[in-house]
């Protein structure tokens, strides 16, 4: 069997299209050299330039305050490592409660409806601190102390009302003949939403997934405001004693090296699911 040989035709567009492709990303880069030196020169020749670089740029606070702030940064992935897997679980329990019809399991259904217009409403914030101060008032058996697991259930409360969402739309858009279809071939209800729906739901929804987990890395930094000495706090902790915000700096940059390349691989997924779409 001979291989297919690409004729003229297509080898000049390829070619044209790889020469487009290089021309274009080197605009993109130059233009974007040139806006940051732009920046760059706008804000160091301001009137307030020196007082800025002494107060939040300062290179000797920042070789002292990175220990401390890395530290910190070990508990925020510690939490997100830890919630990011309960909220999945409650995220995709929440969605298949909101999915049954029976009238008998309406109370069921109600509830979950009721904890995703909750949560959703109620800022993260404002659900840490209802978490973090109130569960350990109850002073009930079993509660937990430790602050750093009453951020993660916290924001597990939290993200699980928008992950259900994002199952759920991932749900509703399998297309109905594919639960005929299945029903058909004699699977149970639960056999076609665990071996027809939710494969193809859950690839779906991975790239709004992991936008939600972006989010979630950086709201860790949240739970700071009930006390576990995270990034954040660390950073706090240095800038209340020495009066000056480089620590601030430091903290947001070990964030930014998180999760920029979450986000990349994200825009890669998404992108990859459009070509197998064809879109």
């Amino acid at each position: 069997m001979s291989e297919h040989v690409p004729s003229q035709r297509q080898l000049e567009r390829e070619r044209v299209r790889r020469s487009r492709a290089r021309r274009s990303a080197s605009i993109a880069t130059a233009s974007t050299i040139v806006f940051i030196v732009l920046v760059a020169v706008l804000a160091t020749n301001s009137p307030g330039w020196p007082r800025v670089r002494e107060a939040f740029f300062s290179p000797g606070w920042f070789v002292a305050a990175l220990p401390k702030v890395l530290e910190g940064f070990l508990l925020n992935v510690k939490m997100f490592l830890i919630a990011e897997p309960l909220i999945l679980i409650v995220g995709l329990l929440v969605a298949l409660a909101r999915g049954i019809t029976a009238p008998a399991f309406f109370p069921i259904r109600a509830l979950a409806t009721l904890y995703t217009d909750v949560f959703r409403g109620v800022p993260t914030i404002l659900v840490i601190y209802l978490v973090g101060f109130g569960l350990p008032a109850l002073r009930l058996q079993g509660i937990p102390t430790d602050l750093a697991t009453l951020g993660v259930i916290a924001l597990t409360l939290s993200y699980g009302a928008y992950v259900a969402e994002v199952f759920r739309s991932g749900i509703e858009s399998v297309h109905p003949s594919q639960v005929a279809a299945a029903r058909s071939l004699g699977l149970s209800h639960v056999k076609a939403m665990r071996f027809v729906v939710l494969p193809q739901a859950t690839r779906r929804v991975v790239p709004p997934l992991l936008n939600d987990f972006v989010s979630l890395q950086k709201d860790t930094a949240l739970v700071a405001t009930i006390g576990p000495l995270e990034a954040l706090r660390q950073a706090q902790i240095i800038v209340q004693d020495k009066f000056n915000y480089t620590p601030y700096l430091v903290a947001s940059l070990v964030f930014i090296l998180l999760t920029i390349p979450m986000a990349r691989f994200t825009d890669h997924l998404a992108a990859r699911t459009r070509r197998r779409r064809g879109a």
